[in-house]
């Protein structure tokens, strides 16, 4: 009678990973370079998928992936498991890969960062009330947290045009999104990261900065180098909190967790 592991063996091994961050791109290379399982990659942007270009054995799927399209990609493709690898504050993505895994009867994996950080800066709970403390406070703003909300921070403050400096990534979608709303150029940042100390350091300065806005996004999304630039510069430190406490597998847990379960 065969094992449940040689009955797996005799088929392909696939695996998905939904990524866009750093332990997402990390992972997907780590199993490609088994060579025992094709690897197959979701991201949100075309530019995300360049940045997982020369994977091996990986196959990138690229575009917003709604639920239906969840479930269908999984029930053709019969995979192994799947690995919720999003960022910390994309919870709905989760929510709904989950429910995806979930239905198509497949085992799903979520990485999660370090806990919640703490330290002597402002926490806000969103970017709503992140904007409303930027507001009362003086001087220039270095936004740290992309594109998504920053009509947020257009609606609350009334001279953000001159007031505010952007760090986005440097994909079309979010340049128009800064456009739209009248950002000069002079004031937006088009930079992949995560940034070092010395960069951020530059930026503040060059900036002159006196508020830099940031997500909680942990180790690998550059957080601590963003808070060491703003203390050398003297610069506050506002904190949007992660939505939720989220449980789940650090980085090298769900490495381990897979060698095992499927002989990687």
């Amino acid at each position: 009678m065969k094992s449940s592991f040689e009955d797996r063996a005799e088929r392909e091994l696939r695996v998905l990973v939904f990524g866009g961050t750093t332990e997402g791109r990390e992972l997907a290379q780590w199993l490609g370079e088994r060579g025992q399982c094709t690897v197959f990659i979701s991201s949100l942007t075309e530019y995300g998928g360049s940045l997982v270009q020369g994977i091996p054995n990986a196959v990138t799927l690229t575009g917003r992936m709604l639920p239906d399209r969840m479930r269908q990609i999984m029930a053709e493709h019969g995979f192994a498991c799947v690995i919720d690898a999003t960022h910390p504050y994309a919870t709905d993505v989760s929510a709904n890969i989950s429910a995806a895994a979930y239905d198509c009867r497949t085992p799903v994996y979520r990485i999660v960062r370090e806990g919640e950080p703490e330290g002597p800066w402002v926490s806000v709970g969103d970017a709503h009330a992140a904007a409303r403390y930027v507001a009362q406070a003086e001087g220039n703003a270095l936004l740290t947290t992309g594109s998504k909300d920053l009509a947020v921070y257009a609606d609350v403050i009334d001279d953000f045009r001159e007031r505010l400096y952007v760090r986005i990534l440097p994909v079309s979608a979010s340049i128009a999104i800064t456009e739209s709303l009248g950002i000069p150029a002079s004031h937006v940042i088009a930079m992949q990261g995560p940034f070092s100390t010395e960069l951020n350091s530059a930026l503040i300065r060059e900036r002159n900065i006196k508020v830099l806005v940031t997500k909680a996004s942990g180790i690998a999304g550059g957080f601590w180098e963003k808070v060491n630039a703003a203390r050398e510069c003297g610069t506050e430190l506002v904190v949007i909190q992660r939505p939720i406490e989220e449980e789940g597998l650090s980085l090298e847990q769900a490495k381990y967790l897979l060698a095992h379960e499927f002989g990687l």
